[in-house]
């Protein structure tokens, strides 16, 4: 499995982090080791380009999938074949305004909208409330997960 992290905020984050979030969500949902991901973090103005340019929406955004392959997720018998899953862009300066109003860290902000670009990769969508409910339950268990198993690799 290939996971590349680029860093052109400017904006410190602890990138392993985001590597082990990454690897873990890929494994709870049966993605081949073979699958390709990218995550860019970019700034605001980077993310505004990219949001007019794609979403034909003004303003910087906090995330951004671009799926390749349509890959979904797979079974512990049937993992998801091997393959370009495609990129997430995020944009911290936008996160940390977001985890300022939602009472957390820069970095559980970031966690919860890589989980989300993931989950857009992978097919998932929020537009009807059906489909809303199914991939925001499954985003908060797998960041539930990843806590886990972050406390236990500290302990």
């Amino acid at each position: 499995m290939t996971i590349e992290i680029g860093n052109e905020s400017g904006f410190p984050i602890d990138e392993t982090v985001l590597l082990r979030l990454m690897e873990h969500n890929l494994g709870q949902l049966h993605v081949s080791p073979d699958a390709d991901v990218a995550i860019l973090l970019v700034d605001e103005g980077a993310m505004e380009t990219l949001h007019l340019q794609w979403m034909d929406e003004p303003g910087p955004t906090d995330v951004l999938s671009f799926p390749m392959d349509e890959l979904r997720p797979g079974t512990e018998d049937q993992p998801t074949p091997a393959g370009l899953l495609g990129d997430i862009v995020l944009c911290p300066q936008v996160a940390e305004a977001q985890a300022v109003t939602a009472k957390h860290s820069t970095m559980d902000e970031l966690i919860m909208l890589t989980t989300h670009g993931l989950l857009h990769l992978l097919g998932f969508d929020h537009a009807e409330p059906e489909d809303e409910r199914e991939m925001f339950g499954l985003q908060k268990e797998l960041i539930l997960s990843f806590q886990t198993a972050e406390r236990r690799r500290r302990a």
